[in-house]
């Protein structure tokens, strides 16, 4: 049995989340949506397309054939390197000799690229179709597929160009997270984290209760989570979903991570990256007293039972602060950065100035001298 999650924008539904262990009612959630005589166009990469993409293809076309839709796949390369308008060009390129009007559906099987880049094409092709998102990924499932956020990556600076566009539905396949390496596998699990450590603490303090069922990968405890980690998501999306205000609360770690993400030219994972983003930006916060010495080494700490890194070799301090530079979330010169004020609660704050991010991008670098100690 599916659970749903609706979505709320402006006190109206806009889509719901559903949480399945197959992919054997998506058929039945397209038609519910009127989309059973529609072409459809999977969008998925090459990685992916190898587990599920065939899978996925022949569920909608032994359908579809009954109607008068046709279901049709595109395919791309896997890889960050891959998340550009080059690839959203190529989709056009395909969407327009498929024939696809402003009334067909795309489908994003796979993880954050995945959607990033079909959610994008979906907002700008004939000036906006409709697009459901199928993630595959903790990370996706756990953060990129909710709220609407698409773009692509602009010389290799994250998501410089995109557009909010509204899924019609995000419907989760719980059963891939079981497919996953472990590295991908808990670099999703740093937004779970960050969801608890921004707006609920009983989540985070659950999370380490749980932290044995969360690593062996258990069905039951993946769903309780994945319930509990979309609500927060959900309800701070809701709040704001052009990101005007407190939506910005969920980039907590995103500026430095961004920043390691880039100058690492894509070699670690995101939610690798947001880990280490979450640390320094944690100690930002302890040196400004809203954190206790005692709760910013928790919070490190913590991210190590699940294989997330705390520190980090091979990088210059200074250079990271000036990639931060170039974040989309700079505003009138100034980082719109957020801190914690405690466990369960994030604050932002536009006044961390260059001498605090290095010292805290300093905490988390681990230099040669650091070895010889």
């Amino acid at each position: 049995m599916s659970e749903r999650l609706p979505v709320l924008y402006q006190k109206k539904p806009c889509y719901d989340i559903v949480f399945s262990r197959s992919f054997a009612e998506l058929w039945q959630e397209l038609t519910a949506l009127g989309y059973e005589n529609r072409r459809i166009c999977i969008v998925t990469d090459s990685k992916v397309d190898a587990i599920y993409g065939e899978e996925v293809l022949s569920l909608l076309r032994t359908h579809s054939q009954e109607g008068d839709g046709k279901a049709v796949k595109y395919v791309f390369p896997e890889g960050e390197e891959h998340k550009t308008l080059d690839t959203v060009k190529e989709i056009y390129r395909f969407l327009i000799e498929e024939g696809f009007d402003r009334k067909d559906l795309l489908l994003a099987l796979g993880g954050g690229v995945t959607g990033d880049i079909t959610g994008y094409t979906a907002a700008t092709y004939l000036r906006g179709i409709d697009y459901i998102q199928l993630p595959t990924t903790l990370l996706a499932q756990a953060d990129s597929s909710i709220g609407g956020k698409t773009g692509v990556d602009f010389d290799g600076y994250k998501n410089m160009v995109g557009a909010f566009k509204m899924p019609r539905l995000v419907y989760m396949n719980l059963s891939t997270l079981q497919t996953l390496e472990n590295r991908q596998f808990f670099s999703g699990f740093a937004e779970v984290m960050k969801h608890g450590l921004i707006r609920d603490a009983l989540f985070y303090e659950w999370l380490l209760e749980k932290m044995y069922e969360i690593c062996e990968r258990d069905l039951d405890v993946l769903q309780e989570m994945m319930m509990r980690s979309c609500t927060i998501k959900k309800q701070v999306v809701e709040k704001d979903p052009l990101e005007q205000g407190d939506r910005a609360l969920l980039n907590f770690g995103h500026t430095v991570g961004h920043a390691i993400e880039k100058a690492k030219n894509f070699e670690l994972y995101h939610g690798e990256c947001v880990a280490l983003g979450m640390v320094a930006a944690a100690c930002i916060s302890w040196k400004r007293e809203l954190l206790s010495m005692e709760e910013y080494y928790e919070i490190r700490d913590m991210f190590v039972p699940f294989y997330l890194p705390i520190s980090i070799e091979n990088i210059d301090p200074k250079e990271i602060l000036r990639l931060t530079k170039s974040d989309k979330k700079m505003e009138s010169g100034r980082i719109k950065f957020v801190l914690l004020k405690k466990i369960g609660r994030a604050v932002l704050d536009n006044t961390v100035t260059d001498e605090e991010l290095l010292t805290a991008i300093n905490e988390i670098y681990y230099s040669e001298e650091d070895a010889c100690e």
